[in-house]
């Protein structure tokens, strides 16, 4: 696309600073609230600019979660060109920085956009059963977050007052237990939303049939990769999620051990890792490419990442191919 106009878009809790760009010039900087009453008054504003034409305008914001759901609303229902981008990306991307506000922030976003408009990746709304399902797993997860504070705490305890930590277990027994059973409710009606929609059943049943991958992995997946739509190179997932080594050397004087990067999805990430463990003990495969690769004197950690990448790539080949997973598959040559 040839964009001619481009806004930046600097997302908060209660407001949004916009920065628009015709080209490399900045024609107006504006800020209002981050409620549709704002976002109409933005919208009269910079339709009065001169040659101003939707078709030709690109808005770039980073992922902001919630925050940004009003103005990801608005801008779709004009069929508005909209590009999601990670911050620590045009962070990197935008070189030396000094000095920080939300109005600069906007002016850097807008500029990304134009120094990229020709690799930048248009945004599309995920189909509301998967948003629904997105909201529902990160609600577990804070519940579970909130059921380990409070456990940790009080195993602490008891490794130096016995006395004080049976007491106050005593006192936390309700709260654990209610915990628990908002637990099993949000697992339930997760279960119910995947089992409504055809299409998410399809893949959730092809995606559990890799040895390994469990429900929450799999539930994670899904909502990461957008039903792999937004991710569908498993390379670039296992770089995604932390998995994939890079290498590190220049030159003759840097020769430095090929490892993963930290910039990834740190909970995929864990995920994937439970799920490399389950498939060492469970699969027969993976458990004799463990055991191999260990009596080779090959570092643990450096096998169990493998393993991870393996289930990946069978995950991804069993979604392409849109057939579950089968342990002893045999090519027929009729």
């Amino acid at each position: 696309m040839n964009y001619n106009f481009f806004i930046g878009i600097d997302v908060s809790k209660t407001t949004l600073d916009f920065a628009v760009f015709k080209g490399k010039e900045l024609l107006f900087k504006w800020v209002n609230e981050n409620d549709e009453p704002g976002i109409r008054k933005f919208w009269a504003k910079l339709k009065l600019q001169p040659g101003f034409c939707i078709n030709e305008a690109i808005f770039c914001m980073e992922h902001t979660g919630i925050y940004n759901q009003h103005l990801l609303s608005f801008l779709y229902s004009k069929k508005a060109f909209v590009c999601l981008e990670a911050a620590i990306h045009i962070k990197l991307s935008s070189g030396l920085q000094r000095g920080k506000s939300d109005q600069i922030d906007a002016i850097r976003i807008a500029q990304y956009a134009y120094k990229n408009s020709m690799e930048l990746r248009l945004w599309q709304p995920k189909r509301q059963v998967i948003q629904q399902l997105k909201h529902l797993s990160g609600l577990r997860n804070r519940v579970i977050n909130a059921r380990k504070q409070l456990t940790v705490a009080l195993n602490e305890t008891s490794g130096f007052d016995k006395n004080a930590a049976y007491e106050c277990k005593k006192l936390c027994k309700a709260s654990l237990k209610a915990l628990d059973e908002d637990i099993k409710r949000i697992e339930l009606k997760m279960d119910q939303v995947i089992a409504s929609d055809v299409e998410l059943k399809r893949l959730f049943s092809i995606v559990t049939s890799v040895e390994g991958i469990g429900k929450v992995t799999a539930t994670e997946m899904i909502i990461t990769t957008n039903e792999f739509k937004d991710i569908t190179d498993p390379a670039k997932f296992a770089c995604y999620s932390g998995v994939a080594p890079f290498e590190y050397s220049s030159g003759s004087s840097i020769k430095g051990k090929s490892k993963v990067s930290h910039k990834a999805n740190k909970t995929m990430k864990s995920l994937l890792h439970m799920a490399a463990l389950v498939a060492i003990n469970y699969n027969a495969d993976m458990k004799a490419y463990y055991q191999r690769k260990v009596q080779q004197k090959k570092n643990k950690m450096l096998v169990i990442n493998a393993v991870r990448n393996k289930l990946i790539w069978r995950v991804f080949a069993r979604v392409r191919n849109n057939r579950p997973y089968q342990k002893n598959y045999q090519i027929s040559l009729v």
